[in-house]
């Protein structure tokens, strides 16, 4: 199943934005808000894939990120689910405090760094609130007829958004494991095996994502497909390889800028006027997206694939740096 279609790397300026209704808010677990977002006058929203992500813009220039939890065949509404993050920076906090039946809400997207690619097994593993772009797969490989199974953990079971329903539907498929019932998940007994013609789809805290990732050292390249809610920190030796100072050359605007250690050069680009489109600043939605054309960018988001990087055809500038004295971006 391959992506939605999107503009090439900011040349999304114009991405679809408009103002959306919440036309329906539901509890289904506990501190989560799910918002069905529709068009005010009942217009069909733009067509979306399991793993894809719209941004709501909030007050006071906040924007957050949150994955699509719904059915994409119902062009009519966009799903989202919301945990209050108790160390929330204002984003979540929010949509619990002021989005209720009958607000609206500015909405950007939708975007897909997540997606669901084509296999005949799917192992799911979700940690909490990360159960929502899990949702929709599970729906789309289930109607594909593929096979699968998910385990889903929380701290508790009333913290599980989906858990029930997922598991009264799908009662062979879906192991659900709260913490504070059975501990931690079970990762050895479901990954010890690498399975061939098996992908393996996880979302959830950082813990449990570096958990899986060590589960999967000895699968195959590319049978792991992760989506973080932050960008991990860089390694020691990323910090003693990347230049403190180097330049950035827009290309298509002429410009030449000077990055410096304290700023990003996403921050350099915005203090320009250079156009970008830019949303998360920390390394995890895609949104600001950059063509490289010359130099070796220091790769530090979560969203590009190993094979991304690796290529570095493109780079998200909000936290990524230069490995070279000079990085020429298609800005």
């Amino acid at each position: 199943m391959s992506a939605p279609a999107v503009t090439t790397p900011n040349s999304s300026v114009h991405e679809f934005t408009t103002e959306l209704i919440v036309r329906r808010r539901s509890t289904p677990a506990e501190g989560v808000a799910v918002l069905d977002l529709a068009h005010p006058e009942s217009q069909d929203l733009p067509a979306w894939e399991p793993g894809a992500h719209i941004d709501l813009m909030l007050s006071d220039g906040l924007t957050r990120q949150y994955s699509l939890c719904g059915d994409p065949r119902d062009a009519g509404v966009w799903r989202v689910g919301v945990l209050l993050d108790p160390n929330s920076r204002g984003g979540s906090r929010h949509v619990h405090e002021n989005l209720a039946e009958g607000t609206t809400v500015r909405v950007r997207g939708p975007r897909n760094h997540f997606p669901l690619v084509d296999a005949s097994t799917y192992r799911f593993i979700a940690g909490g609130i990360g159960i929502t772009p899990i949702f929709a797969m599970i729906e789309a490989v289930q109607r594909a007829g593929s096979e699968w199974t998910l385990l889903y953990g929380g701290r508790t079971k009333a913290s599980m958004a989906f858990a029930d329903e997922l598991a009264e539907r799908y009662p062979e498929r879906v192991t659900v494991w709260p913490q504070d019932e059975r501990g931690l998940l079970d990762l050895e007994s479901l990954l010890k095996d690498p399975e061939d013609n098996t992908l393996v789809y996880s979302c959830g805290p950082e813990a449990l994502l570096s958990a899986v990732e060590q589960h999967c050292a000895a699968w195959p390249a590319g049978a792991l497909h992760i989506e973080r809610f932050a960008a991990k920190a860089p390694t020691a030796e990323q910090a003693a390889e990347v230049l403190e100072q180097f330049e950035v050359v827009c290309h298509r605007t002429g410009v030449t800028l000077e990055v410096s250690a304290d700023k990003s050069i996403l921050e350099v680009l915005e203090e320009a006027d250079i156009p970008i489109m830019a949303s998360c600043y920390e390394g995890v939605c895609g949104t600001c997206e950059a063509r490289v054309l010359e130099g070796s960018p220091d790769h530090r988001d979560s969203v590009l694939s190993e094979a991304e990087k690796e290529a570095s055809e493109v780079m998200l500038p909000c936290v990524s740096r230069s490995r070279t004295e000079r990085l020429v971006l298609d800005l």
